[in-house]
């Protein structure tokens, strides 16, 4: 790429453009997840949608394939040459309180709308990292802490503002575009650069919740436990249990800090009367290190999860659970727990709810009827990848008796994204829809460096 060609976008956008070697190129194309980077040939520093205009027109005409990053959290493919798109100065959020809606820009991470939001006695349908992408978050469908009543956060997605491959502006909603729309809503950035949404916002202002912490010793129990209580739950109740090896660092509780725990996480639209009430079975499961529950403003919902602020390696993926009895709930527990050959950081999530029935506007969210999701996640530091891959494998393998072959595209991170970990997060007939939308909206692939639908 020549000189001319980089002052020539240059001038086209207010944003920085930066290429290797340039001062500010390490810290542009670095986010969250440090087991991957993007190696761009160039970084465009989107300001607006004007400077993601150029940068798409940029790369169209020479073509370069197209990355967006604005937090790199769900980091899937990286870079390596080709045009990034950094969004990360894309902050505005406007709220209009009386339709309970806010506009957000393709940058703003969840704190901010959280913050923006709570004066008018509202919230929005976040996950439990408050610096996360908001925008990339939702487009891979968004699975929150208020997901049991409120469904997935791609659901209450009215309005996008999207470049797609010809460098074109377009404002897509279910009525003008509804292929586009429902495509978008679910294919994250296959089908073009986000550079804005209007998302629907909860009268929510406080919560009960927080967390369990019981002993690793006590995995099978407490697991078997959280089986038999989520089968009774009301939908206003969202909850998961993970096995977490936590560090030995003075910001962990001294009860906790340093130990392989089993961690019960809870967030409860009620009060403290009906949420005690609701959590009793699981205070009996075993002996507890530390309890956290409480009722809390929705502002601190974060404390819930209390996921690591800062940027680190990491690698894993996700399976959807038919169901979750006895024999499955030991099998995660004796090959994903403290004795596992590669730590293992697992989430089991509770579904069903309102994650079980078809948004009125549908979306390319998939895989409905799944009750019960596992996730696992391993740092990098230290470990080879091809090691935790296969430590991850074996697991999943082990749990093929009760899995539905399903994914959920936000929680596949680094070199899983392959093709069939990807197909696997839409139902066969979606994913050939997206495929020929894909044709239609970006034949060339221009939108490739993700968990990628190829064009049919």
């Amino acid at each position: 790429m020549s000189d001319s060609d980089l002052e020539t976008l240059a001038a086209r956008v207010r944003g920085p453009v930066l290429r290797p070697g340039d001062d500010d190129y390490d810290g542009e194309r670095r986010g969250f997840q440090t087991g991957w980077c993007h190696e761009p040939t160039v970084i465009v520093g989107a300001t607006g949608a004007d400077d993601v205009r150029a940068a798409v027109a940029f790369a169209a005409a020479r073509d370069l394939p197209v990355a967006v990053q604005a937090t790199g959290h769900g980091l899937s493919v990286a870079a390596d040459g080709g045009v990034l798109i950094s969004t990360r100065r894309m902050t505005g959020v406007r709220v209009d309180a009386a339709g309970r809606t806010a506009w957000i820009e393709a940058g703003v991470r969840w704190r901010q709308v959280i913050d923006e939001v709570t004066p008018y006695g509202l919230a929005p349908l976040n996950g439990s990292a408050p610096d996360t992408g908001a925008v990339s978050y939702t487009l891979g469908g968004g699975l929150g802490l208020l997901a049991r009543r409120h469904g997935y956060a791609a659901d209450h997605v009215t309005e996008i503002d999207v470049v797609t491959a010809g460098a074109r502006q377009r404002h897509v909603t279910a009525e003008t575009d509804p292929d586009l729309f429902w495509a978008l809503r679910g294919g994250r950035d296959n089908f073009g650069v986000v550079t804005g949404m209007r998302i629907g916002l909860v009268p929510v202002t406080r919560i009960y919740g927080g967390g369990l912490f019981f002993p690793a010793e006590s995995a099978a129990e407490v697991l078997g436990a959280f089986a038999g209580w989520t089968r009774t739950l009301p939908e206003e109740l969202t909850a998961s249990v993970g096995m977490v090896p936590l560090p030995d660092l003075p910001v962990i509780p001294e009860p906790i800090r340093g130990r392989h725990v089993v961690h019960v996480r809870v967030a409860h639209l009620g009060d403290a009367v009906a949420g005690e009430r609701l959590v009793a079975p699981l205070r009996a499961a075993g002996p507890c290190l530390l309890d956290t529950l409480a009722e809390m403003p929705y502002a601190k919902s974060d404390s819930i999860y209390n996921d690591p602020p800062g940027p680190h390696a990491y690698s894993g993926t996700n399976v959807l659970l038919s169901g979750l009895d006895e024999a499955a709930v030991k099998t995660v527990a004796a090959l994903a727990g403290p004795d596992a050959p590669v730590p293992c950081v697992v989430d089991l999530r509770h579904l069903g709810g309102a994650l079980a029935r078809t948004p009125a506007v549908p979306s390319a969210v998939a895989h409905w009827d799944a009750p019960y999701l596992l996730r696992l996640l391993s740092p990098l530091d230290g470990l080879d990848r091809d090691t935790v891959r296969a430590a991850h494998r074996h697991v999943y393998e082990a749990m093929e008796p009760w899995t539905t072959g399903g994914r959920v595209l936000n929680f596949i991170y680094g070199d899983h994204a392959t093709a069939d970990e990807v197909r696997a997060a839409y139902e066969p007939g979606d994913h050939r829809r997206l495929t020929e939308l894909k044709a239609v909206h970006d034949p060339a692939n221009l939108f490739r460096l993700n968990p990628n639908i190829p064009p049919a």
